[in-house]
């Protein structure tokens, strides 16, 4: 009898400890290269992970297209805004009676909060469009993320809750057992900025999420997803509630969304409508549709390609222009965003699924 090789034994723990590093010494290699800027794009590329992730679960396993879905980012942004800034105190005073200091709760209290009014916002956005699919869901959705962003610029008359264009400022920092990671820390020996504290609570957010929508994937309900997406005649026939089964897509989802959007209000402290435009919903599909629809691994990618290759280009592309002409000829946005869009023309129509898509959808063209 063949006795098993230690050392193919070893690979998975092997392969999970070379993982594990690269994640801890992520933000001081970025950090040590390019400075704390790079380190802060690596934190937002984890929070536009967390809004990946909770869009693939509408648009990958569904098969819902969800034009509107940087609305619950918006809902869990503000959420944390009024409930841990001096603002509602400030304007209401019945309010500023009973917390003459402001509300300040716990961001960890805040965050099952944003999820749950979030995962609300996700149902009242399911439940008239059930019975719609394709570009008339994408249409519908479009139009209630721009509704979501109106309200969230005009809501400062009669009654101010939004302070409109202004935004909310002075949002509480995160604090973990007492840290602020607002500020950087002094352990004595080496001290650790602001921006890298963020990044270790990001990473463990973000696994906690990965490892819900694996779950999702893989269990009765992500089954249902998935027959739905494929056949929702078909599945209906079968016996699933299709009903129930969108809206839980639509809430799950949007409760993703709704965490990461607290988290952005306590990592930059301020809180303004422009962040919650349309273009950002499109570049969330985008990176759900690059990486590959209903592949977490293949999302993961997607999500870090857009996220940081554009800021590659932001920082290079000037240079390199008067290297080559001496002078800037086009402006690195324009050219970020053309490269862009040609990004996207050439996987869909050479790659259709994605470059990273289920094995199962491996070399499968879409008619």
């Amino acid at each position: 009898m063949l006795k098993p090789n230690p050392i193919f034994a070893q690979k998975p723990f092997l392969g999970l400890a070379l993982f594990a590093s690269a994640i801890i010494l992520a933000p001081w290699i970025v950090g040590g290269i390019g400075g704390n800027y790079w380190v802060r794009i690596l934190d937002f590329a984890l929070l536009y992970l967390m809004l990946a992730i909770g869009l693939n679960i509408v648009v990958g396993f569904a098969g819902l297209l969800d034009l509107g879905f940087i609305a619950f980012y918006a809902v869990g942004a503000y959420t944390a805004a009024l409930l841990s800034s001096p603002h509602l105190s400030s304007h209401f005073p019945w309010i500023a009676e009973l917390f003459p200091h402001g509300l300040h709760l716990s961001v960890w209290l805040i965050i099952p909060i944003a999820a749950t009014i979030a995962a609300i916002f996700g149902c009242l956005l399911g439940a008239p469009t059930l019975k719609l699919r394709g570009d008339y869901l994408a249409i519908v959705t479009l139009g209630f993320g721009e509704i979501i962003r109106i309200f969230m610029n005009n809501l400062d008359r009669p009654v101010n809750i939004t302070n409109g264009p202004k935004g909310i400022r002075a949002i509480d920092p995160i604090t973990v057992f007492g840290v602020d990671l607002s500020k950087k820390v002094d352990l004595g020996f080496i001290q650790i900025e602001a921006v890298y504290l963020s990044y270790y609570l990001f990473v463990l957010l973000a696994l906690l999420v990965i490892l819900i929508a694996y779950r999702l994937q893989h269990s009765r309900l992500g089954r249902a997803w998935v027959a739905i997406r494929e056949d929702e005649i078909a599945a209906k026939a079968m016996g699933i509630n299709t009903r129930n089964v969108k809206l839980l897509a639509f809430a799950l989802g949007a409760s993703f969304g709704g965490v990461a959007g607290a988290m952005f209000a306590a990592f930059q402290g301020f809180v303004s409508p422009e962040s919650f435009v349309l273009w950002e919903s499109i570049v969330i599909l985008a990176m759900v549709v690059l990486g590959g629809m209903g592949h977490i691994p293949g999302v993961i990618l997607g999500t870090f390609l857009l996220a940081g290759l554009p800021e590659l280009l932001r920082a290079g592309i000037e240079p390199l222009q008067r290297m080559l002409f001496g002078s800037v000829v086009l402006e690195a946005e324009i050219i970020r965003q053309l490269l862009f869009g040609l990004a996207l023309i050439l996987i869909m129509l050479y790659r259709p699924q994605g470059i990273w898509p289920p094995s199962h959808q491996v070399g499968r063209r879409t008619s």
